[in-house]
């Protein structure tokens, strides 16, 4: 690896604005912003519906980033930092893979620089006061029973799901019923992946609604004061890290939102360090284009004033097949769908083959004529195995791409439409459901936010397994209608979540979790990625 002063001199970073966690990482100073105004190209890479392993997203992205640099274009990586459940789950590292790999893999899919730690410590310090406040007596004439604001933990454990805190007897607070959900999940990963600036953190960070008094007015962070207390617990964690791939090319790793449950982008600040600083910015949106993807356009772009230049779908011959139950060809469907969603934005996509050692040449080619046949530029991606120099093709391809620019900005909705609308506008034209079934309890809150003014975005959560709700229909379903079964409203991060299907906030680990193949050998620890 190369010293991490080295990386960030070929981005041109003020080695002022530079502070090294170690060799290998470092922290980029908000001030290295200052007075740099966008000048790189931005490339968004997602995917097809991907099986359980996933499909190589983050391996593409970090391999196109690589190619990118073979080819003579100063380049750079926005990644998400993974989450511990994943990591000891059932994908592992979520750092790539191979060649096309983010170091220092092992700190980052770990602790890394500590982000994640400050986020769960941020929420639960909220959840603290909020059971403090009502054990003092609720000085914010906080109603117990209307709580809102859950615990966080960084780990999948379905135990904690639904839990009941203050039992004890008189001192140990107020009995009442609560949840934990996954630190990936938390309103506070996205609001620190939303904020522009320190104070815009702060001010999100008072704007939470924890739950609400008795006359339902509601009771924030802020109220309860803890905006700035939770902001000096994120002052650190708010500045861009960066790291490097495997062949050096400089990775920006900030922000880790699920795109299944949360908004699935990396961070703003990030984004827009790599933009003022490279040529061209590769970044991801998590899992299929129907979650990452419409929600990097309708609710990061918007909030960010972003547009990429170029999408880039990631497929792989095996996720075909499995759409298409062991046919690849009837798996091709999904793909055609996917393609469809990403031309509702005005963007024109290209396609990224992740190539596995065992796809066979007939599979690889039929996807290629399938492409050129819908009119869509695709190259095979061998940076697994090859680095950057096995992405040369698809860098060319999405360099031309960019140049020619990704149009002017068209959301699915407007934010003065009403929720009903917007949640038709997703599930129509991205999910392809002929419809949506609002329950009662979501259906309450989403007219009451509605009656008081608030319109923002929607933050669908839904399995990532399918287009629909519904993880075992696979390929490209029809005749479907989404069910929304509950409506959370993250006034912070200015979005409202939608529960779907039976999607949980609290992952649960499988029966044989990914932590069982993580072993130390002469003080390297290793096993935390698959296949490793």
């Amino acid at each position: 690896m190369r010293p991490i002063h080295e990386v960030a001199a070929e981005l041109g970073v003020d080695p002022a604005h530079v502070l090294p966690y170690g060799r290998d990482k470092a922290k980029i100073e908000l001030a290295a912003l200052e007075r740099r105004a966008p000048r790189a190209k931005l490339v968004l890479v997602s995917a097809i519906t991907p099986t359980k392993a996933g499909e190589g997203k983050t391996t593409t992205s970090v391999a196109l980033a690589m190619g990118l640099a073979k080819i003579g274009e100063r380049s750079v990586a926005c990644l998400r930092e993974p989450s511990l459940g994943p990591v000891f789950g059932i994908k592992g590292g979520g750092t790539g893979g191979g060649r096309a790999q983010l170091e220092p893999a092992a700190d980052i899919n770990l602790h890394f620089t500590g982000d994640l730690h400050a986020i769960t410590s941020a929420h639960n310090l909220l959840s603290a006061l909020i059971d403090n406040d009502l054990h003092f007596g609720a000085a914010s004439g906080l109603d117990p029973r209307s709580v809102t604001w859950p615990r966080a933990l960084d780990m999948n454990d379905r135990a904690l799901r639904q839990v009941v805190v203050g039992l004890g007897g008189v001192n140990g607070g107020v009995p009442r019923e609560t949840r934990f959900d996954i630190t990936a999940a938390s309103e506070v990963m996205a609001i620190l992946g939303l904020a522009s600036s320190m104070e815009d953190l702060t001010q999100r960070l008072g704007r939470i609604v924890v739950g609400h008094d008795r006359a339902r007015a509601p009771v924030t962070a802020k109220d309860l004061g803890a905006d700035v207390a939770m902001a000096a617990l994120l002052k650190d964690a708010l500045a861009p890290n960066l790291a490097q791939t495997r062949e050096g090319t400089p990775a920006l790793v900030h922000g880790g939102p699920f795109a299944n449950i949360a908004h699935g982008c990396s961070s703003v600040l990030a984004t827009r360090l790599g933009l003022a600083y490279a040529d061209f910015v590769v970044t991801e949106a998590g899992f299929g284009f129907d979650l990452g993807g419409e929600k990097f356009f309708d609710i990061k772009c918007r909030a960010a004033g972003l547009w990429p230049d170029a999408v880039v779908l990631v497929v792989t011959a095996r996720a075909l097949a499995s759409h298409g139950a062991g046919e690849l060809a009837a798996g091709l469907a999904n793909l055609d769908h996917h393609l469809e969603s990403v031309r509702r934005f005005g963007v024109t996509p290209l396609v990224a083959i992740n190539v596995f050692p065992d796809d066979s040449s007939a599979d690889l080619s039929a996807i290629k004529r399938h492409c050129e046949a819908q009119g869509v530029a695709c190259a095979q991606c061998r940076g697994f195995a090859d680095g950057g120099e096995g992405a040369r093709e698809l860098a060319s391809l999405a360099r031309d791409a960019a140049r020619a620019g990704g149009g002017e900005p068209r959301f699915l909705y407007e934010l003065e439409a009403s929720y009903a609308d917007k949640i038709e506008a997703v599930a129509r034209g991205v999910y392809g459901a002929d419809g949506v079934v609002v329950e009662a309890a979501a259906a309450r809150v989403l007219d009451r936010l509605e009656a008081s003014g608030v319109r923002l975005p929607i933050c669908v959560a839904k399995t990532p397994l399918s287009i629909s709700d519904d993880p075992s229909r696979v390929g490209r379903p029809r005749g479907f209608t989404i069910t929304v079964r509950e409506a959370r409203l993250s006034a912070g991060a200015g979005f409202v979540v939608l529960l779907t299907g039976d999607v949980m906030t609290m992952p649960g680990l499988p029966k044989v979790p990914a932590a069982r193949g993580v072993r130390l050998v002469d003080g390297r620890i290793v096993g935390l990625m698959q296949n490793e």
